[in-house]
Formats: C-alpha cells, sequence, structure tokens
C-alpha cells in the first residue's frame, strides 16, 4: 500500500516528504514532521494508535487506513478534536467499496419487509492481512445492523449461535487484494453484493483524495463526506 500511495500521490502532484516503516519508527518526530500538510497511516494494529496520536498531537492531519485498532478509536478522535487538526479512518479508501456500503445499507433496509431472507458476509483477502474478519465486512455488517431490526451484530460462520447475527466468513488465500460478498439467501433465491478489487490501486488512490479532502479541513470525517454522499 505504501508504494501504491507513493506512486499516485506523486502522479497527482504531491511530494512525499517523509516516509515511516518499522525500521525507523523514531523519525516520526517534531522535527521530521514539521512543514508535513497530511500523513497516510496504513500500518499495522499495534503501531496505529500510536502512529495517528503522535501525527495529530503535533498538528498535522492523518487519513488512517488501518484496521484492526479500532476498539481505541475514540482516543485518536479525541487527540484529533484537543489538537484542532483534522482526521478521518476508513477500513477501505477504495470508491468503488464506499458504493458498495451505500446499496448494502439501502437493500438492508428494503429487506426488513421480507423475513425469509437471511444474509451472510464472506471475505477474501491475501495471508498477510493479520485481522479477520476484514474492517470492510465488520462495517458492512454494521450497515445492516443499523437498517434492519432482525440483526444485533456479527460473528464468525462457525461461531453462529441464533438468527440474529450476521456470520462472517473469513478467507485468507494467495495474494488476493480483498473480495466481498453481501448475501441475502431464501429457499428460492439469492440476492448478492459483490466488490472484486483488481489490484490496491484503487485503495491507494481513495487514500489520496481524502487526504486532499481533509488537509485544509477541520474535524472529524468519513469517506461519505469526501464522496459527497
Amino acid at each position: 500500500m505504501g508504494h501504491e500511495i507513493e506512486e499516485i500521490a506523486k502522479r497527482r502532484g504531491h511530494v512525499i516528504k517523509l516516509i515511516i516503516d518499522i525500521d525507523n519508527i523514531s523519525e516520526l518526530n517534531r522535527e521530521n514532521l514539521n512543514g508535513i500538510n497530511v500523513a497516510i497511516d496504513f500500518s499495522s494494529p499495534d503501531a496505529a494508535l500510536s502512529n495517528i496520536t503522535t501525527c495529530l498531537s503535533m498538528k498535522v492531519p492523518v487519513v488512517s487506513g488501518t484496521t484492526g485498532w479500532l476498539k481505541d478509536y475514540n482516543l485518536a478522535a479525541e487527540a484529533c478534536r484537543k489538537s484542532g487538526t483534522s482526521f478521518i479512518h476508513s477500513s477501505n479508501f477504495s470508491i468503488g467499496v464506499n458504493l458498495l456500503f451505500r446499496l448494502n445499507t439501502e437493500l438492508a433496509e428494503k429487506m426488513e419487509s421480507y423475513n425469509e431472507y437471511s444474509v451472510s458476509i464472506e471475505e477474501i483477502h491475501h495471508i498477510k492481512k493479520l485481522d479477520a474478519p476484514s474492517g470492510t465486512a465488520i462495517m458492512l455488517a454494521d450497515g445492516i445492523k443499523k437498517q434492519h431490526s432482525r440483526y444485533k451484530g456479527w460473528c464468525f460462520e462457525d461461531e453462529r449461535s441464533g438468527d440474529n447475527m450476521i456470520p462472517v466468513r473469513s478467507i485468507r488465500e494467495g495474494a488476493v487484494p480483498g473480495t466481498h460478498i453481501v448475501s441475502w439467501d431464501s429457499e428460492i433465491d439469492t440476492i448478492s453484493l459483490k466488490h472484486e478489487a483488481k489490484s490496491r490501486k484503487g485503495f491507494a488512490l481513495g487514500a489520496v483524495v481524502a487526504a486532499e479532502f481533509i488537509h485544509t479541513r477541520k474535524g472529524i470525517f468519513n469517506m461519505n463526506d469526501v464522496l459527497g454522499f
């Protein structure tokens, strides 16, 4: 993702001043952050909160696409408010996936009237993805829960304990960038929404577009704000 973001940012006329990874984390400091307009974080669940709050505390706006750390999201949001800068997190910056999010909530709302259908989610990613289910799958499940009164949350497919939980199946194989399928199944048919990423370019482009959006703004945003949904 870092290489894809760097390539797209340069293509869109931006300058990359600082690149931080596991080997030079000590360089994420006030001196090196001076003059940086936006930081884009695609790190690891263990490092994300520290990376984000360090940048925000120095009034550098942050775009974060790291998943698996969102139990601490409120700490990042508070750091943003305290510093008076801007922050946006998304489990998936792909414009196509954000269209999927919108279609998913609209379909869930319609399905409220058709109790013969039951929903499930499947997500497929490369073998190096650390968290499961994916943040995108969790966002899809949350979108369904908000629109359909039957569902109270999600669970792993093999832990399903009742009809009020959305079963999620996570598959890790090969170098798959990311596939997500929401299926509403009944005895007579199945309705599915599917997004299949062909590469990481869509995620990287969305993150750079989000950075362009927040760097002159203050506050906490999401991709609906960026895309004008």
